[in-house]
């Protein structure tokens, strides 16, 4: 089998611990000298990026446009949220094993050309989707904080910020993460205590909830979740081989907590804040004293960031992953700054109606996680124990199982259970209570035609063994 394995520039350049320095290379494998870390630094990974108001504006979704009362809107959040972080620490697990960013180990799924798809998708939603998302609940919390501070200007501002901590590359990106874990897990938890306490638990106000307005609420709490699943390896491949499995653990429970208290906040803030609620920060830090509010929305920036510093490191890692020779030394981090401009003038033509798109986007994103995950986790288990490194640098490898299972579970699935506010599909139209169960449908529909069209398409290698 014909690896494209070339001179590391990770291992060439002595990357190791240095903070400061500009991370190396693209997307090659982390080499053993270069190993460092411990499993619990992903606790901080990942519960860091989502302290942030995005996370509260997925329990808002609940009450505020689905009239569920807080009870029900929780169940659901935790239903969601413990799907998305049960994936993500098995994904996560697989990092220190092999020494690869997420998006080049969905080669052994895809094949190399097929995984133009997923990476293709994921670099475009990482890289500018939900950089732009999260920069917007950022810039509209420094404005709130100053308001003097044009909406556009505060914009700039946390994107510059973002831009640099991921232009620099991993080991920055994971420290900013632990730097700011102690105070926003602080901060944000002596506001979810306040605004629980104002929060009146039975209240709905959308009108009667139905079994499909608690399946659209899971549905969003799981995109939400599961959103990081394809950055999961990303952040686990420089920890010593040997530590996957309690480095998934850590992972999957930084998703879970942070998730289910703040998203959990964000649906109490509905009934606490009244006829004002909305999907705003400035109503949310409304709720808690003055002092707490405008150091909360100081946190919900620094929150931004922490989630955009990995969206924009991942989504330029997936670019890279599609496959393309570049002799750019530092490829990945002049592909992150090109990210971070478009992802800008994306949020800076989103900002003016920022609770509809993020209902829709938090969707969408598992319309197509859903799929990809159903056929690698099959991948995954129908070729177990298999040399999965070797495979993923192989420029030969086809797989083409891959791509026709991920496309044909995302049509299927979205054309008859989509419950959109742009497209509603027949099943939904006609049966409401279903809700959007979108990406469960593609998650089975992906895995079954994947295990099926093995036996027809297997897959192969069109180099030679030496």
């Amino acid at each position: 089998m014909s690896t494209d394995v070339e001179i590391n520039p990770i291992s060439a350049e002595d990357y190791g611990h240095h903070l400061l320095a500009i991370e190396p290379g693209g997307v090659d494998v982390i080499p053993e000298d270069q190993r460092h870390g411990r499993p619990i630094d992903l606790l901080w990974t990942w519960t860091s990026p989502n302290m942030e108001f995005a996370t509260i504006g997925v329990g808002i979704l609940g009450p505020l446009f689905w009239g569920l009362n807080l009870w029900q809107t929780i169940a659901a959040i935790i239903l969601g949220t413990a799907l998305g972080s049960l994936t993500h620490a098995v994904l996560s697990s697989w990092g220190p094993q092999s020494g690869l960013c997420q998006m080049v180990l969905s080669r052994t799924g895809f094949g190399f050309l097929g995984n133009i798809l997923p990476a293709g998708l994921n670099a475009v939603i990482a890289g500018i989707g939900w950089f732009a998302v999260n920069s917007i609940s950022g810039a509209l919390a420094l404005h709130a904080l100053i308001p003097g501070l044009a909406k556009g200007l505060a914009l700039a501002i946390v994107v510059l910020l973002q831009l640099a901590v991921a232009f620099l590359g991993h080991n920055l990106v994971q420290a900013f993460e632990r730097w700011a874990f102690p105070i926003l897990a602080v901060v944000f938890a002596i506001g979810a205590v306040i605004v629980f306490s104002k929060s009146h638990p039975s209240v709905g106000t959308g009108g009667t909830p139905t079994v499909g307005a608690f399946l659209l609420m899971a549905g969003a709490s799981f995109g939400y979740a599961c959103g990081w699943n394809p950055y999961a390896s990303d952040y686990t491949r420089y920890q010593p081989r040997g530590n996957g499995a309690k480095a998934g653990l850590f992972a999957g429970l930084g998703i879970l907590i942070s998730c289910v208290i703040l998203e959990s906040a964000g649906a109490a803030m509905v009934s606490a804040a009244g006829k004002a609620a909305n999907v705003d920060p400035g109503v949310y830090t409304g709720l808690l004293p003055t002092w707490l509010g405008k150091l909360t929305l100081l946190c919900i920036a620094i929150g931004a960031i922490c989630a955009n510093a990995l969206n924009i490191y991942s989504g330029a890692m997936s670019a890279l992953a599609i496959g393309f020779r570049t002799t750019l030394h530092r490829a990945r981090a002049f592909v992150a700054v090109g990210f971070g401009i478009l992802g800008f003038l994306l949020a800076l033509a989103g900002m003016d109606n920022a609770g509809e798109n993020y209902e829709n986007f938090l969707l969408v994103i598992a319309y197509w996680i859903g799929p990809w995950l159903g056929f690698v986790l099959t991948d995954r288990w129908l070729n177990r124990g298999a040399d999965f490194t070797a495979i993923a640098q192989d420029r030969g490898w086809q797989n083409w199982a891959g791509p026709i299972a991920m496309l044909v579970g995302i049509v299927v699935s979205v054309w008859l259970f989509s419950n959109q506010a742009n497209y509603t599909g027949p099943i939904p139209s006609a049966h409401p209570q279903v809700g959007d169960i979108t990406y469960l449908v593609g998650f089975l529909l992906s895995a079954g035609i994947y295990a099926g069209l093995r036996r027809v398409l297997p897959p192969k290698s069109s180099t030679l063994v030496p």
